[in-house]
């Protein structure tokens, strides 16, 4: 229970800098919508083009803001000694990985909120099977936020981290990327898919990254 609520601290303290500064809301998120907005324009001529192709897509603008949004975590820690100071509190590097990926976790979730809805509009999609939605939305994104704060850790005080992060970290969701598309489409009702088993292989994904992070990010915080 201690961790947990030492996890919940950072979290706070992430989304309260997040709050204060404003980038989720002032640039995230327009980018997000600029990215669903493109892909309607340019597959506006085709309907049922938009409809088959729009959970693939959802998927992938969720992947570069995932991108975005992990980058901004790290500029967080890096400012004025933050992780190093953070290493000396009382807190476990468990409970901090837990704090970080759950910040995560809740800003992009809520940008996933806005594309979805964003998609239906635009793409003029109907949803079959609500459930299948939410649960395969709120496990991908756990698998996002997991793996993406420990790649995070990995490339921190490198030089090139702008660059070397999306190399890293983008064949690991790619994974996460398929999964989600083919339980979207089936809860769509475009894909002849067994969403539940895809939904089941990201739930897999999700639980491995979250108890690497747990055990490793003590230590790769130290090497960093």
């Amino acid at each position: 229970m201690v961790e947990l609520r030492d996890a919940w601290a950072i979290a706070r303290k992430d989304l309260r800098i997040e709050l204060r500064s404003r980038v989720l809301t002032n640039q995230i998120a327009p980018y997000a919508l600029l990215i669903m907005v493109l892909f309607g324009f340019a597959l506006d001529a085709d309907t049922q083009t938009l409809r088959d192709t729009g959970p693939g897509l959802f998927w992938v603008a969720v992947l570069l803001i995932a991108l975005l949004a992990i980058q901004r975590a790290g500029q967080i820690e890096d400012n004025d000694g933050a992780r190093e100071r953070i290493l000396l509190t009382p807190v476990s590097p468990p409970s901090i990985f837990l704090g970080k990926s759950i910040a995560l976790f809740l800003q992009l979730l809520s940008l996933e909120v806005l594309l979805f809805f964003v998609m239906l509009a635009l793409f003029d999609l109907s949803v079959d099977n609500p459930l299948l939605i939410c649960l395969s939305a709120v496990i991908a994104t756990i698998g996002v936020a997991t793996s993406g704060t420990l790649y995070g850790v990995i490339t921190s005080g490198v030089g090139v981290r702008e660059t070397l992060l999306p190399i890293l970290l983008l064949p690991v969701l790619a994974p996460i990327a398929i999964g989600a598309t083919r339980v979207f489409g089936d809860a769509f009702g475009r894909v002849d898919a067994d969403g539940w088993a895809w939904l089941g292989l990201l739930a897999l994904f999700a639980v491995v990254y979250t108890v690497l992070g747990m055990f490793a990010y003590g230590e790769l915080v130290e090497d960093a």
